[in-house]
């Protein structure tokens, strides 16, 4: 009997087992079919994408990067293409032992390896970072068959930039470099489309045009959908798209031109702008001294750089764009402007120049001991009177000057379209309140208004300032925005576009003030400071003659260049117009540390005006003379511009030995000057 009770226990507890077993197996089976209903039913598409996605891969086509000319359709940067040898630091392991390795195929410098740290510090690891550029057929053929080698190893096909002149313009052509870290958190920042256009691209604009219109000239990115096997490998092309190269950039900038002030500059530092008073355009935008932008190109190496960056020259520093001096004696036309348009003073006006001007019992040095005499506006300009600007200043006050000549530009941006620009100084009551911290400090003194009238004190100004304000004056009171591209080109349509120019500004000067410091300024030319200088040209131009204070010098001390180091002498300045009775370029040159500007700038502009209105250039011994640093005027028998070759640069950094020849080709997109 217990037996049987036992038995039916055991029973009992075998049909719970099973049912518990039951149970969970349909539970799990129940479980299964959910989790295939949602895969099958409901994650169908993503899924599908997924696995999709795993056997194929979308690759970034890089656009061709678009041209960028000259006026007259020279190419001042170009492309062209190179198989490159790249390591992606998180799959090669020992990276200075894969390097060795590397090194005994194909040939890797000590400044290979030392651009590569440099990409190293700059980049994350996952990135494919180029060791050597430029590969040989022969040397791709060698790597190739040791290809399995190396994980994380590869070779590609790129894109490089190429800047066929070098040196010149280079300040405004800028150059592209490999994309930092806080340039792609930037890109970051952009609208996804344009994100999406910057797959696949390490290379941005960095400075100048370049930079500015990086947009424009970087095209659009394609796409290529590949088929993938197992391992990664690329096995056929399912799908293209191709990319669209960017739009070709026209300058107004004739760099003949540029090429002319630079070779004048020879090894001094200094800045030059010409524009064309009519409408705005930059004929020439010179900085002095200049850099090599493919040095940049590939990533520049840690000895070049400091080379350019710890030089006491400055050659990164756009001098033009970005370097504030004070004007010295070439803002006396605008003083004579603004006495002129606010009744202060007359043409007429007779003051007495006796070599000094004294005020508060400060003594404001003029010409000598002797000084001038009697001086009115004319003559104050011709002969640069001091003591005439002197007590203009105090009669008009500080408030007065900076209204008059804000509208100029001067103290200003003048939203020319590249990056960088700096204001400068324009002083005011207002603007020293704000600029200074102690209560002291922030009061404006009677005193400090006098040197102003000369062009020193405060004022601070670009040569891109003073060269606006120079064609603003030739133009009668009329102000156009300087600009320096003025045109585009679609690579699909093949159509040159125009850059369309803002309206201009008419500042409302009477034509009779126009016309008096007008005949002054070309007084200066024919028997005044740089009467020398434009002896025998073929125009009538207008001009005024500078010298700035590079340092202050004591009350009671007189100014010895020869006493002093070479960077405190006085800088040379000159701004100029020509022809003077329907202007079409005016210039502002400043050489820095150079002494008088009428021995230093007014023979660079005097070049300058020859060949944009004479088709000129100077002889061989007048350039020499220039650059030596020398006075060179008058000048001997010019040579005709169209007999001087602009030959593109060969250097270590340009001779591409796989590059598209089109270094020298004009491309035609064309404008006369």
């Amino acid at each position: 009997m217990t037996e049987l009770r036992n038995i039916e226990a055991e029973l009992v507890r075998f049909r719970r087992r099973i049912l518990v077993a039951s149970v969970l197996v349909l539970a799990a089976f129940s479980l299964l079919a959910a989790r295939l209903v949602w895969l099958q039913v409901f994650r169908h598409e993503d899924l599908d994408e997924q696995a999709e996605s795993n056997r194929t891969a979308v690759v970034p086509i890089v656009p061709n990067r678009g041209l960028i000319l000259d006026r007259n359709g020279l190419v001042l940067a170009t492309n062209y293409s190179a198989y490159t040898l790249e390591i992606t630091p998180s799959k090669a392991g020992n990276l200075e032992e894969t390097i060795d390795q590397l090194g005994a195929i194909v040939e890797i410098s000590a400044r290979d390896r030392k651009r590569f740290k440099k990409l190293m510090d700059e980049s994350k690891s996952f990135e494919s970072l180029p060791i050597r550029t430029r590969l040989s057929d022969q040397e791709v053929a060698k790597f190739a068959a040791q290809r399995f080698r190396f994980n994380g190893v590869d070779i590609k096909a790129r894109l490089f930039r190429n800047y066929p002149y070098g040196e010149l313009a280079s300040h405004v052509v800028g150059y592209i470099g490999r994309i930092n870290q806080k340039e792609k958190e930037a890109i970051e920042d952009w609208p996804d489309e344009q994100q999406v256009n910057y797959k696949g691209t390490d290379y941005i604009g960095k400075l100048g045009v370049e930079q500015s219109f990086e947009r424009q000239l970087h095209g659009i990115t394609g796409v290529e959908e590949m088929e993938t096997s197992a391992g990664g490998r690329a096995v056929r092309k399912l799908a293209s798209t191709p990319a669209t190269p960017g739009n070709t950039i026209q300058l107004s900038i004739d760099i003949k031109l540029q090429k002319l002030v630079e070779d004048m500059f020879g090894d001094r530092r200094g800045a030059l702008v010409a524009i064309d008073p009519r409408n705005g355009e930059v004929l020439a935008f010179v900085s002095k001294p200049t850099f090599d932008p493919n040095l940049f190109v590939e990533g520049i190496d840690n000895d070049n750089w400091a080379l350019l960056n710890d030089s006491i020259e400055k050659p990164l520093l756009n001098r033009a764009l970005r370097g504030t001096y004070p004007p010295g004696s070439t803002y006396k036309p605008f003083m004579a402007m603004a006495a002129l348009e606010s009744g202060k003073r007359s043409a007429g006006t007779v003051i007495n120049d006796a070599g000094s001007w004294t005020f508060a019992g400060h003594t404001f040095r003029s010409h000598g001991d002797g000084g001038l005499g009697s001086v009115d506006m004319y003559r104050s300009i011709v002969k640069s009177s001091n003591v005439y600007y002197y007590s203009l200043a105090n009669e008009l006050g500080v408030d007065a000057m900076h209204d008059f000549m804000k509208p100029l530009g001067f103290g200003q941006y003048t939203g020319i379209d590249i990056n960088g620009e700096v204001r400068g100084v324009l002083p005011s009551t207002d603007w020293k309140r704000n600029a200074y911290k102690r209560p002291e400090q922030k009061k404006w003194y009677a005193g400090e208004t006098i040197s102003l009238g000369i062009g020193q004190g405060y004022n601070t100004f670009t040569m891109l300032q003073l060269a606006q304000a120079t064609a603003i004056l030739a133009n009668a009171g009329v102000k156009h925005k300087p600009r320096l591209v003025i045109a585009t080109q679609d690579p699909m349509l093949r159509q040159r576009v125009p850059v369309p120019a803002e309206a201009p500004e008419n500042l409302g000067y009477k034509p009779e003030h126009v016309a008096v410091v007008h005949r002054a300024l070309v007084g200066v030319t024919t028997e005044g400071t740089s009467a020398r200088v434009f002896a025998g040209a073929g125009y009538v131009s207008g001009g005024k003659t500078g010298t700035a204070q590079a340092v202050t010098i004591g009350q009671k001390d007189k100014y010895d260049a020869r006493k002093l180091e070479e960077h405190q002498r006085d800088h040379a300045l000159y701004m100029a117009f020509a022809p003077a009775s329907e202007p079409r370029i005016a210039i502002a040159v400043i050489v820095e540390n150079a002494g008088f500007g009428a021995e230093h700038a007014a023979p660079i502009a005097r070049r300058a005006f020859d060949y944009w209105l004479l088709g000129q250039y100077p002889n061989e011994q007048d350039m020499a003379a220039v650059q030596k640093g020398q006075a060179a005027a008058p000048i001997g028998k010019p040579r005709l511009a169209a007999d001087i070759p602009l030959v593109p640069v060969v250097s270590t950094a340009s001779a591409l030995a796989s590059a598209v020849p089109v270094a020298t080709a004009t491309v035609a997109l064309k404008t006369t000057p």
